[in-house]
């Protein structure tokens, strides 16, 4: 029969899991003789499953996406487990089971959740993962309540976690991963609060100096996708630096990037960000819930980078590599481009107070509190119609600074 138990693992190429029991679809799973490999993943039985969840007893159940629902299940020696059912209605679910079987099933790494193994009998399609108790990193931090529980610490512990991730998908693993749908609810917590990244049903793998593809079919997420990926169907790494990057904001400020709403602008939390990056206002973007509990030089840092990562061109983008490294480390940062999808065109408000509070191009001085010294951080952004008074009172406070110094 198929699916036992006793099985350790399996080779998804060609057919060596399917048996007369299976339909004509489980039939076509990985035909693809050029991809053959012994993906040594656990099989569970069927019973097995619907004994864990309780006949996926909708108590039981602790979410759903374009997949299929997501249940809770607790095996027989107690260990707790997800099961990922794929929806018989679902018709990007067959081809999410195959692409996130090949795509993680060999990935190890302590920031990605980890496929234990899966369940194929019949019409039956699942996939198992360990249980990540503190459910997903949207739950809290787009909560007004349950975000207070998350302070700065906890939030600067799972953005390296997520960097790391990353990091090991794009660098370190045996093939070069693109999620291609990274966003708060794909990134689940443990016990301890650590990041995993999970659901690589979109992901895309490359193999040698590969970097970059193209698609017709853009799948993702709005709000998170890079716009050379969202407007040409274009993507590689820096497509997951970009939806890092607005991870990075929606953590440290609490407010979702896509349905912003600011009542001086019509930005979304990028937008916004970029004008008071342009003002010297960064603090403003910063969650109330952890002024008490952070550490202004990697606050500010972090926010600085996060914009460097959703800089318009890819090719102005840091690799998650120079991510990681650089949130651990002092070094100045280079000035940050204009992000991706901000248009200077002025929609009128009606509200009055837009035009006291409008967009500034004037130099932006920065005063960071880094251990108790007081560094001024100076940046030119002169524009043509910047007055002579701006360009005299930056040159004063220069020479200050230099003989400050």
């Amino acid at each position: 029969m198929f699916c036992q138990p006793k099985r350790t693992g399996f080779d998804l190429y060609p057919y060596t899991i399917v048996e007369e029991q299976v339909g004509n679809e489980t039939d076509q799973l990985y035909a693809n003789e050029s991809q053959k490999e012994d993906l040594e993943l656990p099989l569970f039985s069927l019973s097995e499953v619907v004994k864990a969840t309780h006949n996926f007893s909708l108590s039981d159940k602790i979410g759903e996406g374009g997949y299929g629902p997501v249940y809770k299940g607790v095996l027989q020696d107690g260990k707790e487990i997800a099961v990922k059912r794929l929806s018989k209605t679902s018709n990007q679910g067959l081809d999410e089971f195959k692409n996130e079987v090949i795509c993680i099933s060999k990935l190890q790494h302590r920031n990605l959740v980890r496929l234990l193994g899966c369940c194929i009998q019949g019409d039956e399609k699942m996939l198992i993962y360990e249980y990540m108790p503190n459910h997903s990193l949207d739950y809290f931090i787009f909560d007004e309540s349950r975000r207070k529980s998350l302070d700065w610490p906890s939030r600067f512990n799972i953005i390296n976690g997520i960097a790391r991730g990353l990091q090991y998908l794009h660098e370190d693993s045996r093939l070069r991963i693109i999620h291609r749908d990274l966003k708060a609810s794909n990134i689940l917590l443990d016990f301890d609060m650590n990041p995993k990244i999970s659901d690589f049903g979109m992901a895309r793998s490359f193999i040698g100096n590969e970097t970059q593809a193209n698609t017709m079919k853009v799948v993702g997420t709005y709000g998170y996708m890079s716009p050379e990926y969202a407007v040409d169907g274009i993507f590689s790494v820096k497509s997951d630096v970009f939806s890092f990057g607005v991870l990075v904001l929606e953590i440290v400020s609490g407010k979702k990037n896509r349905g912003f709403f600011h009542h001086d602008h019509h930005h979304n939390l990028l937008g916004h960000t970029w004008l008071l990056y342009q003002e010297g206002r960064l603090m403003e973007i910063v969650d109330p819930n952890i002024t008490d509990s952070c550490h202004l030089y990697e606050v500010l840092r972090s926010i600085e980078l996060a914009l460097l990562c959703v800089q318009r061109n890819p090719d102005d983008r840091p690799s998650m590599s120079t991510v990681v490294v650089t949130l651990s480390s002092e070094g100045e940062l280079p000035e940050a481009k204009q992000p991706g999808f901000f248009y200077t065109e002025h929609i009128p408000r009606d509200d009055k107070s837009s035009s006291t509070h409008a967009p500034s191009s004037t130099s932006a001085m920065t005063i960071t509190l880094v251990n108790g010294v007081v560094r001024y951080v100076f940046r030119k952004m002169f524009k043509n119609q910047m007055s002579f008074f701006l360009q005299v009172m930056y040159k004063f406070l220069y020479g200050m600074k230099l003989k400050r110094s």
